[in-house]
């Protein structure tokens, strides 16, 4: 990548705001139109690509995703420090292309529900990203774990890919 196309990924700000106990909101414009944009949190080849930040050293061991309204996913991370890999599940609630995704984060008893709604902005698409948690303390927990401080990085990295995607024609 370029440096023009690096400094185009970096333009969008990503905004994470907790809008109440229970809600965090997380919010940028992407560089694509929302077909595109969609496809890359709908295919797993293309979410491999961009979902984990990469400071953080984690790798996939496996990713499942039948992503269709009943479908559901798997992911299965590992890194150094931990004994055994981690796998995050859930299903998928609603899938309404390109707009819309709502899954649930199974792992535990304080998983969000995840929403995800992509909208036209003349070519480019703002992806809008809300959890909302069972409970305020679950919300917190999530917080002080660190589990929501990559979002900025994997969005910056979705940015890049949407730019190699535009590239390619896809």
């Amino acid at each position: 990548m370029g440096a023009k196309e690096s400094s185009l990924a970096m333009k969008n700000p990503t905004t994470v705001d907790r809008k109440s106990d229970r809600e965090l909101v997380v919010t940028r414009l992407f560089n694509g139109p929302p077909r595109i944009v969609f496809e890359a949190w709908a295919r797993p080849e293309l979410f491999q690509r961009w979902w984990l930040p990469k400071s953080f050293g984690i790798s996939y061991v496996s990713c499942e995703m039948d992503v269709r309204t009943g479908g559901s996913y798997r992911l299965v991370f590992s890194h150094p420090s931990l004994e055994q890999p981690k796998a995050f599940f859930g299903r998928y609630i609603e899938v309404t292309p390109p707009s819309r995704l709502v899954w649930t984060n199974e792992e535990s008893e304080d998983g969000a529900v995840t929403t995800v709604t992509f909208e036209d902005k003349g070519g480019k698409t703002l992806v809008v990203m809300h959890d909302l948690y069972p409970t305020k303390e679950a919300l917190d927990a999530a917080i002080a774990s660190g589990a929501t401080s990559g979002t900025d990085e994997t969005f910056a990295q979705l940015d890049e890919l949407l730019v190699s995607l535009d590239a390619s024609g896809a």
